[in-house]
């Protein structure tokens, strides 16, 4: 049995779908019918997600986060609404994953001395090498 998901799930009230015409291929479907999906959710304002998530959410979605803190997702890769919308949806979980797993802290470490001798005898020999490329001298 897997183990419980720590992801909190986003009720239907907090989402908004709008409804556009998908720009791109499908010849005169496209300018008829409106497939692609514009999908708001109110990231500042929602209840479902603890302040950390909420933080991490707000850094992970970059450019599509307005001043409000609306996150907005728009779909068009496919030619049919619910294909578009299962997209929209998808995409708005697999972000929420991501930004529901806390990263470790990075550790500071420092080089070796080995490591630093390592470097620097390279540099030497990269050196030789580059000077006995150089104009040969007079005869």
């Amino acid at each position: 049995m897997p183990a419980p998901s720590t992801v909190p799930l986003i009720p239907e009230e907090e989402l908004e779908e709008s409804f556009l015409r998908a720009s791109g291929p499908g010849g005169q479907n496209v300018n008829k019918v409106s497939t692609a999906v514009e999908l708001r959710f109110d990231v500042r304002r929602s209840p479902s997600l603890p302040p950390p998530v909420r933080v991490r959410l707000a850094r992970l979605a970059g450019r599509r986060l307005t001043k409000d803190g609306v996150l907005v997702i728009r779909a068009d890769r496919f030619r049919t609404q619910e294909q578009n919308r299962a997209d929209a949806r998808a995409r708005l979980q697999d972000l929420i994953e991501e930004a529901s797993r806390e990263q470790k802290p990075r550790v500071k470490t420092r080089p070796t001395k080995a490591s630093k001798e390592r470097r620097l005898e390279g540099k030497t020999r990269r050196a030789e090498v580059k000077k006995g490329r150089g104009k040969v001298g007079d005869w």
